[in-house]
């Protein structure tokens, strides 16, 4: 809670109307997340609650918000669903201890440190995670934007299919709702960026179902509302610490852990470049484990990084964390006091917002810059984006990730290798690698460049057998060392071998501004050095 005393008075203004925005956003998806979950709907509404609040207080981002996902009411249902009956006591309480058993896990990752993973996130990967997951939440609302009743779950190109299917049942009215939604929403961010353009056009979308309903009837609109919502705060719970729910849930609980740390953590991340600061691995994942123990008691189900709360949180002006706390603490009143009105809410005006949230998701100029600059980052983008599109979204993540640590790694297997010789043209013969400048008879200088590691071994080696071919006359050979900046134990090998050959040739092998580290490898090696 290191960000609260510098909470100013502009930012609590802003943070309410970002909280609002997002309180509003979050009763329809609470109770459909809940039933992707296989959870009875109003828990949905209770994982926005409380776990949203702690999830603030302790974290480090300034615009996560947590709380019940699409991705994670999936990997809920498809890991108890085996083991009770959804929707039953059973399953709830099966739910409420593998939430507590994946909080103490992320608990435990954030106290030992291992916040560090969220490095191997690479900006592309961030970009490429973000552009997929917008264009997810924009294809997962074509059902309530059109009016259509299809399964909007899958990848993209089943919930196309499905849509494709369906084109001719496209309700018009519905259209229409969200259509209205997204013109009202672009005018007043266009001129009126001042005003909350997101509850602007919920609010003008509702109006316009009702005058549409009023106009031709309901029963000719067939404009789908939320409909009606519990009004009650979350009751308190426990989780059911048995020998046998443990062992049973233990599996599941580590696989939803690390899925859900990576959501958050990439969330997080992808929202800290965009709002122009840093987030702290370690205490986000203390946060979000903390989150999930607080919500076992609370009748909250896995709470993570919401996608499209934090978005909308983002995009409506949140400052500070104090925006989530707000937001949770503002769910709970609406759930208390206007739960009845919001079952005049239409769906397709809540889907008219997330199509601006999604398009506010994708950064073009991040894309831009990213394809411009790099192949191999745009590979990486390309790669992370298609994954999140057409497999898994978490596997989105890991694809993006590994690819990174691949080609950094084919990067450092080829360190650089430059001959250099005394140039007698510079100031004390200062060496050069002007390929003009004549090499010593019996003597190669050698300058590495990189890190010398199992890796990269093959690459140097080849270098030196090529040296032995093309200059067989120069039996010794001096390797300038103050470029290496790494050797492990082959890396060491590799140096140790070479200059048993030069030895046996007749030469000598000399390494000069030898740092410790590598003089150190070398003694572990058997043999002369």
């Amino acid at each position: 809670m290191a960000w609260l005393p510098g909470v100013r008075r502009g930012d609590v203004k802003a943070d309410l109307i970002a909280a609002l925005t997002g309180a509003i956003i979050v009763l329809p998806q609470g109770v459909a997340f809940a039933t992707i979950a296989g959870m009875p709907p109003q828990y949905g509404l209770y994982a926005g609650m409380v776990p949203a609040i702690v999830a603030a207080l302790f974290g480090s981002s300034r615009h996560l918000v947590s709380g019940p996902t699409t991705a994670a009411s999936v990997v809920l249902f498809s890991s108890l669903s085996l083991l009770a009956v959804p929707g039953t006591p059973d399953y709830v309480a099966l739910a409420l201890t593998l939430t507590f058993m994946v909080g103490v896990m992320e608990l435990a990752l954030g106290l030992a440190r291992m916040g560090a993973l969220v490095n191997f996130i690479s900006h592309s990967v961030v970009v490429g995670f973000t552009a997929g997951a917008a264009l997810l939440i924009a294809a997962k609302q074509l059902k309530h934007f059109f009016g259509v009743e299809i399964d909007s779950g899958g990848h993209l190109h089943d919930i196309l299919i499905e849509f494709g299917r369906h084109i001719v049942d496209i309700n018009p009215f519905a259209t229409a709702v969200a259509l209205m939604t997204l013109a009202i929403g672009i005018g007043v961010k266009l001129w009126l960026p001042r005003f909350p353009y997101m509850i602007a056009a919920m609010v003008g979308g509702s109006l316009f179902a009702l005058l549409l309903d009023w106009l031709f009837g309901p029963e000719v609109t067939h404009i789908a509302t939320v409909g009606a919502l519990p009004a009650n705060l979350p009751p308190l719970s426990a989780p059911t610490l048995t020998l046998d729910n443990i062992r049973h849930l233990a599996p599941s609980a580590l696989a939803v852990t690390l899925f859900a740390l990576t959501e958050a953590v990439s969330i997080g991340r992808s929202l800290a470049v965009r709002g122009g600061y840093r987030i702290d691995g370690n205490q986000e994942f203390i946060g979000q484990g903390l989150s999930n123990i607080a919500g076992a008691f609370f009748s909250g189900y896995v709470a993570t990084g919401s996608f499209n709360r934090s978005g909308v949180n983002f995009e409506a002006g949140a400052r500070t964390p104090l925006a989530a706390v707000l937001a949770g603490l503002l769910l709970m009143a609406v759930v208390l006091l206007v739960a009845p009105l919001a079952s005049y809410l239409p769906k397709a005006a809540m889907a008219g917002v997330l199509f601006l949230v999604a398009y506010g998701l994708i950064g073009m100029k991040e894309i831009h810059h990213i394809v411009t600059a790099s192949r191999r980052e745009t590979s990486v983008l390309i790669v992370t984006f298609l994954s999140a599109l057409f497999l898994d979204l978490e596997f989105a993540i890991f694809a993006g990730v590994l690819l990174s640590l691949v080609l950094y790694l084919e990067r450092t297997s080829k360190p650089r290798l430059v001959t250099l010789s005394p140039d007698p043209r510079l100031p004390q013969h200062a060496f050069s690698s002007d390929p003009l400048v004549q090499q010593c008879p019996q003597l190669h200088f050698l300058r590495i460049d990189g890190s010398l590691f199992f890796g990269s071994v093959a690459h140097v080696e080849q270098a030196f057998d090529h040296m032995h071919e093309q200059t067989p006359k120069q039996k010794h050979l001096a390797i300038l060392a103050d470029g290496i900046n790494f050797v492990d134990l082959q890396g060491g090998e590799c140096l140790v071998r070479e200059a048993e050959r030069r030895k046996a040739d007749g030469g000598g092998f000399f390494c000069a501004n030898c740092d410790k580290r590598i003089f150190q490898e070398c003694k572990t090696v058997p043999g002369p050095a």
